[in-house]
């Protein structure tokens, strides 16, 4: 059975943005989709959020496809990392390796991301689970670098990217976004379901 896990980001929640949305169609389509709760969302770290996706998944094999958004696209990476073993493919959303500037506020918020963005990452384990990454960004992001972190994801991971205008952060409250259909439409690409 096909099976999609959807990670969400910092301060997300699997029933927040488009991720019921995606669940839904995604579940339309034939696919078992998970969407975990990942711990402590308010301040996520990288051993929790790992733990966490490897209990979800348990055995993971071709078959296995993740969607991450923003930071949980780290953690999906960083997963991959930690435990090996193939998968079908990935869907990054916003996923970042550095942030824009100003995209830090507050020293909290600096403390939290600094284990993320300093932490290294074992891109070539990676790339032993799969070839099949795509990244989507954001042209107006206003915590995500388009343009370094697009660079990074095809230097690193191969990914296919792909720009988009005017979605800020792809979440509800920056840019309005409920609904993400070409997410769908590579998971389909990425499953050989088109």
């Amino acid at each position: 059975m096909r099976r999609v896990f959807l990670i969400h980001g910092w301060m997300g929640s699997p029933h927040g943005d488009w991720l019921p949305w995606l669940k839904r169609e995604l579940e339309k389509k034939g696919f078992d989709a998970f969407a975990p709760h990942m711990p402590e969302p308010a301040k996520p770290e990288i051993k929790s959020w790992i733990s966490q996706i490897d209990g979800a998944v348990g055995l993971p094999d071709a078959e296995t496809y993740f969607v991450g958004h923003s930071v949980g696209c780290q953690a999906v990476l960083r997963y991959l990392a930690a435990t090996g073993g193939e998968i079908g493919g990935a869907v990054l959303i916003a996923p970042w390796f550095s942030l824009a500037a100003g995209a830090l506020e507050t020293a909290e918020d600096e403390a939290i991301a600094e284990p993320w963005l300093k932490t290294p990452i074992d891109f070539e384990k990676i790339r032993e689970a799969t070839g099949k990454f795509t990244a989507i960004f954001s042209d107006n992001d206003p915590w995500v670098d388009w343009q370094e972190n697009s660079e990074i994801v095809k230097e690193k991971l191969g990914a296919k990217t792909v720009i988009l205008h005017e979605q800020g952060h792809f979440s509800e409250m920056v840019g309005g976004v409920l609904e993400l259909p070409v997410v769908l439409a590579e998971i389909l690409k990425i499953a050989g379901r088109v």
